[in-house]
């Protein structure tokens, strides 16, 4: 079954008997390491981080991807809704020789780029996995 809210997550749980609000939620499903990832229909799912094959999981959809603009060293990514979580997993695994890390919400990224590496080589490392990025 594929999970694709906190809310069907949340009615799942308790009809199962558990006793929880969604704030409880938030707070385990990050300590849980529960990620959300996009699925190949254009929406998203609920899973294990230690679960996820790399091979499941389709490249960042061009979909997912809206835009990305620099403020000094900083960048800040726009996403679809539910999309940035996934893309943000992405860029910390496979740009970490350009970025140093990542910070998401629902739809937006902050891109902490490595302290010698300029704005061009960060969006050719994320060419590389983000279609339409440059």
């Amino acid at each position: 079954m594929e999970i694709n809210s906190q809310d069907m997550f949340l009615g799942i749980l308790k009809e199962k008997g558990f006793v929880l609000t969604q704030a409880t939620l938030s707070r385990d499903i990050k300590e849980l390491k529960i990620i959300k990832i996009p699925t190949s229909t254009g929406g998203y799912t609920y899973q294990f981080s230690e679960k996820v094959n790399e091979d499941d999981i389709p490249p960042v959809s061009p979909f997912g991807f809206v835009n990305i603009q620099f403020s000094g060293p900083l960048a800040v990514m726009k996403t679809r809704p539910g999309y940035a979580m996934a893309i943000a997993s992405e860029i910390d695994k496979k740009a970490s020789d350009h970025i140093l890390g990542t910070v998401a919400g629902d739809d937006t990224i902050l891109l902490i780029p490595k302290e010698d590496k300029s704005r061009e080589e960060v969006l050719i490392s994320l060419s590389a996995f983000i279609p339409n990025i440059l």
